[in-house]
């Protein structure tokens, strides 16, 4: 039967935040299901390579670069601009990119960044510096200062997604979040043509698990 295949060790890499959130909650369902599972989950912000460091599956942000790897989309990847509703009643709601210059930022320290400031403000960070008043390498941190008023933030909608949901944020359209109109997308990475039925199994999990259109939309 599948279930008797489905065992051995899987080796999976991905964002901190990601795995935390999404891949996680996956896996214990899985170990109920497939006694025979080990996991090993690498929590990463670099871009891990399959190949090379002899891992099963990858989940990558952005653009696909790598032609090599077979991939499977599992969401959009899409930026939303955030802040709480004590913040916004504070320092008030910014209608345009330019209003966001006189406004409390919160941008990502470094690492592999999807974020880009500078993207919404049309200048780099470095002339809008004075306004950042946190940055952090980790979206879980960003989420959490954004929650408790420090500032705006803008990251993608898989970490902030949720928190708009439950009412903790307010999603900022400003000008039709132009940065959308293109969405990137989420992937799972796999060096194998024929993935194993660990792979297997894994995958459709985390498909249903994220949905479509995606949970934290």
């Amino acid at each position: 039967a599948f279930d008797s295949e489905v065992s051995g060790t899987l080796r999976i890499a991905c964002f901190p935040t990601f795995g935390k959130r999404y891949v996680i909650p996956v896996l214990a369902s899985l170990a109920r299901q497939y006694p025979g599972l080990h996991v090993e989950l690498d929590l990463t912000e670099r871009l891990a390579d399959p190949v090379a460091e002899r891992l099963d599956l990858v989940v990558r942000m952005g653009e696909l670069s790598d032609s090599s790897l077979i991939a499977t989309k599992l969401a959009p990847q899409d930026r939303i601009l955030v802040a709480s509703p004590g913040y916004l009643q504070q320092h008030g709601v910014p209608q345009t990119e330019v209003d966001l210059r006189n406004h409390h930022l919160l941008d990502k320290l470094h690492g592999n960044d999807l974020l880009g400031w500078s993207t919404v403000l049309g200048v780099p960070t470095s002339e809008a510096g004075d306004n950042v008043v946190f940055r952090s390498d980790d979206f879980e941190a960003l989420n959490g200062a954004a929650l408790v008023g420090m500032g705006v933030a803008f990251l993608p909608s898989w970490v902030a997604g949720p928190s708009v949901k439950a009412g903790n944020l307010v999603r900022l359209p400003i000008s039709g979040e132009r940065w959308n109109v293109d969405p990137s997308g989420i992937y799972l990475l796999r060096a194998l043509q024929a993935p194993p039925a660990k792979v297997k199994a894994f995958t459709q999990a985390l498909r249903d698990h994220i949905g479509t259109p995606p949970c934290w939309s």
